[in-house]
């Protein structure tokens, strides 16, 4: 019988695990939990006859493709999946999907939670702000930034976007206005808010020169990933600038420096943006679809390597 591995150092909720089961079984496909793992080697045993895993923030690298020798297929719950090493897949002939826009909405409220928190004080008693009428701009205009363009109109704010792979006129469908470069988007906008991949591109690049062309008194929201922040240059621009915000669900390797700021930077403890029963739900329910749509009719239609 074709088995699934659910493999969750940070398990699914129960109800979303019953949801896998419930869409594999009724496929014919086993399902086996390995939940609170402490060490690699409990992966390693636990994905040697599997032939799918389902994961959510977990690593998956060349030396669990090496002990995995029946596996033909990985799918991360979620949007990102730079925690799966896409050429040692490849290598190993195995196929890699993600779950787009499962999350999304959850993300998306999220960055308002942190917004109106910032633009409060961070609740501290003293008048702040309202995000009406502001310019906010979305960088990278997929499922979570539309979600967050939505939202925004509730709000009544000025909503801006720049994506490198999003055509204008899609942008501009959505009653959004496109920008035509990333140093437009911040030159514009008071609030931005972060929605790009880490990747070659995009590692660093959020850095002193870009973030410093932002206006007097803006905010920057990560969602994102850690890793397209240059923290270094960030905090050495938000020592110098006193104006600047800070808030994100990607604690820095630099958090204990960046917490000097007071009252202008906020991390979450862990990553918070899919943290809701919802998004739980969703996206593990959805890579037992896929993970059923593969083996059943060779669909491969959210594979994200080649």
């Amino acid at each position: 019988m074709t088995k699934i591995l659910i493999a969750t150092e940070k398990p699914f909720a129960k109800v979303a695990v019953d949801g896998i089961r419930e869409v594999s079984e009724a496929a014919g496909l086993e399902v086996v939990l390995l939940e609170k793992y402490t060490e690699k080697s409990q992966l390693l045993a636990a994905v040697a006859d599997v032939d799918a895993i389902i994961i959510r923030s977990d690593k998956i690298d060349n030396e669990v493709f090496d002990a995995a020798k029946n596996l033909k297929i990985v799918v991360r719950a979620g949007a990102g999946y730079d925690n799966v090493d896409l050429a040692a897949a490849t290598a190993h002939n195995v196929v890699v999907m993600n779950t787009p826009g499962q999350n999304s909405n959850a993300v998306a409220e999220l960055v308002f939670g942190m917004l109106v928190f910032a633009v409060r004080n961070f609740y501290n008693g003293k008048a702040g702000t309202e995000l009406k009428g502001k310019k906010l701009g979305i960088l990278a205009y997929g499922n979570v930034g539309r979600c967050v363009a939505r939202i925004a109109k509730g709000f009544d704010m000025d909503i801006y976007a720049y994506d490198a792979f999003c055509p204008a006129a899609a942008i501009e469908a959505d009653g959004v206005k496109a920008v035509s470069s990333q140093d437009e988007l911040f030159e514009t906008c008071e609030v931005i808010s972060l929605h790009i991949p880490a990747t070659a591109e995009t590692r660093q690049s959020i850095n002193y020169d870009l973030v410093n062309k932002l206006p007097h008194g803006a905010v920057l929201v990560n969602t994102a990933r850690k890793e397209v922040i240059n923290e270094p240059e960030l905090l050495k621009l938000m020592q110098e600038r006193a104006d600047l915000r800070y808030v994100t669900d990607i604690m820095p390797d630099m958090d204990a420096d960046f917490r000097t700021l007071e009252g202008r930077y906020f991390s979450t403890p862990k990553k918070m943006g899919a943290q809701t029963a919802e998004a739980n739900i969703n996206a593990g329910v959805a890579a037992a679809r896929q993970i059923v749509a593969f083996f059943k009719e060779g669909c491969t239609r959210y594979q994200v390597n080649k």
